[in-house]
């Protein structure tokens, strides 16, 4: 049982390629520790005193859905009016930050082509955006 009141989720497009798993839920839970400082845990350092960032001091959790749970899990993060980030398909064929912004920008929110998002909140309220979606394997 978790000791967390909150809960740190990814959620994937359950058909995109495995480095893009691994891609979008990177660039998704940057998101997070920017704008949810307090996540973030302590330094790590080893037995010889080499010094390590910090990561987050709870577990994130992975889920996967058809487009349509992405689109749902969307929807109801707004309307919950948790800040969350999110990652397109268009972001794939992208270069940098700013081509990024305008690529999300030049699509109404309700058409985007979710490839994944990244909510932070109270456990409940997660749980309920991600319903639908499983568990990553």
């Amino acid at each position: 049982m978790s000791s967390f009141d909150t809960k740190i989720a990814v959620l994937l497009r359950d058909d995109l390629a495995s480095w893009q798993r691994l891609n979008v839920t990177a660039f998704l839970v940057s998101g997070l520790a920017h704008v949810t400082p307090e996540l973030m845990g302590e330094p790590y350092a080893d037995a010889d005193g080499t010094e390590y960032l910090p990561m987050f001091g709870q577990p994130v959790m992975v889920f996967s859905g058809t487009a349509d749970v992405l689109t749902a899990a969307h929807a109801r993060a707004l309307g919950r009016g948790l800040k969350f980030s999110i990652f397109t398909d268009e972001l794939f064929h992208t270069g940098n930050d700013d081509d990024n912004r305008a690529a999300v920008r030049a699509v109404p929110g309700e058409k985007l082509a979710l490839a994944g998002m990244a909510v932070h909140g109270p456990k409940n309220a997660v749980d309920k955006i991600l319903k639908g979606a499983s568990l990553h394997r």
